[in-house]
C-alpha cells in the first residue's frame, strides 16, 4: 500500500488550499482515512477523518473552514481548506487505517506529508 499526498503550498492567510491523497496498491478496503498535521515543535494532531459509514470528524480548530471528502472509486480523500490562517502552517500527513488486503491486515499506514504554509 502507499498513500501519495499532494496540493500543499504557500498561500495568504484567508486563502484556500485543497489536499489530496491518493491511496494506491492492492487492498479490498480502507476504513478510515484521513489527515493529520503537525507544526515546528508540536505534535502531530489529526485534523480530519472520513470512515467507510461517511461519518466525518474535525479538530475543533478548523471546524466551518475545512471540508473533508472521499472518492472510494479513487481511493482518494481531500481536504479543502479555506479561511486559512498562519497557523494553520504545518506539514500535513494523510494516513489510512483498517486496511483489509487478500493475506493480511494494516492497522495504519502512513502516507508522506506536503507542506502548507499560511502567510499572514
Amino acid at each position: 500500500v502507499q498513500l501519495q499526498a499532494s496540493g500543499g503550498g504557500l498561500v495568504q492567510a484567508g486563502g484556500s488550499l485543497r489536499l489530496s491523497c491518493v491511496a494506491s496498491g492492492t487492498f479490498f478496503s480502507i476504513n478510515v482515512m484521513g489527515w493529520y498535521r503537525q507544526a515546528p515543535g508540536k505534535q502531530r494532531e489529526s485534523v480530519a477523518t472520513f470512515t467507510s459509514g461517511d461519518s466525518t470528524t474535525y479538530a475543533d480548530s478548523v471546524k466551518g473552514r475545512f471540508t473533508i471528502s472521499r472518492d472510494n472509486t479513487k481511493n482518494t480523500v481531500y481536504l479543502q481548506m479555506n479561511s486559512l490562517k498562519p497557523k494553520d502552517t504545518a506539514i500535513y500527513y494523510c494516513f489510512a487505517a483498517g486496511i483489509h488486503t487478500r493475506t493480511t491486515y494494516i492497522p495504519w499506514f502512513w502516507g508522506q506529508g506536503t507542506q502548507v504554509t499560511v502567510s499572514s
